[in-house]
């Protein structure tokens, strides 16, 4: 297993055993677990990210840490666009839906308030950083 992942993994446990706390670098940032299935293989893959609430969605940002390539929860997203979340102790099914234009434009400058180091990751990436809404789907 990678650094990243086993970090990753550290992270996505804690959040559970903490209900969806997390202390250190990620100490009052608002973190949710998104579970996808994997593009290629079918399995289902889980990465803590931060994310934007607005209004009854909950938006992620497709940032990779600024590096050059989307993040591969993005590509699964592409392919299936049915998922799960994690928020605090609650998990429910979701819907991903990129968002585009002035909505997109809104959303990205809103999560720059929150977290300004976002602006050096869209620096470093050298592409449009994908915006995604998650919205609840019916149980």
């Amino acid at each position: 297993m990678s650094e990243r992942l086993q970090r990753n993994q550290l992270v996505i446990n804690e959040f559970r055993s903490a209900g969806g706390l997390v202390g250190g670098d990620f100490e009052g940032v608002p973190l949710l677990l998104l579970t996808t299935t994997g593009a290629r293989s079918g399995q289902p893959r889980t990465m803590p990210m931060t994310y934007l609430r607005d209004g009854a969605r909950l938006v992620v940002f497709a940032a990779n840490g600024g590096r050059e390539s989307h993040p591969g929860w993005y590509h699964n997203l592409l392919a299936n666009s049915a998922a799960g979340v994690e928020v605090g102790t609650e998990t429910y099914d979701v819907t991903a839906t990129e968002v585009e234009g002035a909505e997109r434009e809104r959303l990205w400058a809103q999560q720059l308030e929150y977290t300004p180091y976002f602006a050096g990751f869209q620096e470093r990436a050298g592409r449009r950083i994908p915006v995604v809404a998650l919205t609840r789907t019916a149980d």
